[in-house]
């Protein structure tokens, strides 16, 4: 069976799908993140997920080649952490049809199988009832709360932390 949903690294040719899809999806959106809204944050968007410690990558409806959502692979520490942290955010379209579920644990494979990580961290605001059941869906574990942990919408806001680990032993190189 074909997947809802494919993964494909976001480039300088979705900019006005991105756009137009975000700004379409800003009441799902806020108050919990912002994504980028005009030219000039999708330019620093996309100068930051080609960097290497950051992947940027499109859920992408696998049917019609549709952004779907977003999920990006920030701050990566590679050594002995092995580490990232999750940031995703949905389309309002395609809100509600399993599409992040499904990329969710395409971006964990990714993580843990082609990019070598050890660990994922998503950060989620606690009243953010979505993306909260997202990450329990997908496996993720509660391992804390983070009091005023990131700085959004002109306020440091509280985060519970789930983590999510790959099960191997030693590194795979």
């Amino acid at each position: 069976m074909t997947e809802p949903v494919h993964l494909r690294p976001v480039t300088a040719n979705d900019r006005q799908e991105f756009l137009d899809l975000m700004q379409a999806s800003r009441h799902l959106h806020e108050p919990w993140i912002y994504p980028p809204l005009s030219n000039a944050l999708y330019k620093h968007y996309l100068k930051r997920a080609n960097r290497d410690d950051h992947v940027g990558l499109l859920v992408v409806e696998s049917s019609t080649d549709a952004i779907a959502g977003v999920i990006n692979i920030n701050n990566i520490v590679r050594g002995s952490f092995l580490s990232g942290s999750l940031g995703y955010y949905a389309g309002a379209p395609f809100a509600g049809r399993g599409y992040m579920t499904a990329g969710m644990r395409l971006v964990i494979r990714h993580a843990f199988k082609t990019l070598g990580l050890h660990r994922l961290e998503a950060n989620i605001q606690p009243g953010n009832e979505s993306s909260l059941a997202l990450v329990k869906r997908c496996g993720f574990m509660h391992e804390g709360f983070s009091p005023r942990y990131l700085f959004i919408d002109g306020e440091w806001r509280d985060h519970e932390r789930w983590t999510i680990i790959d099960k191997r032993r030693g590194l795979v190189v």
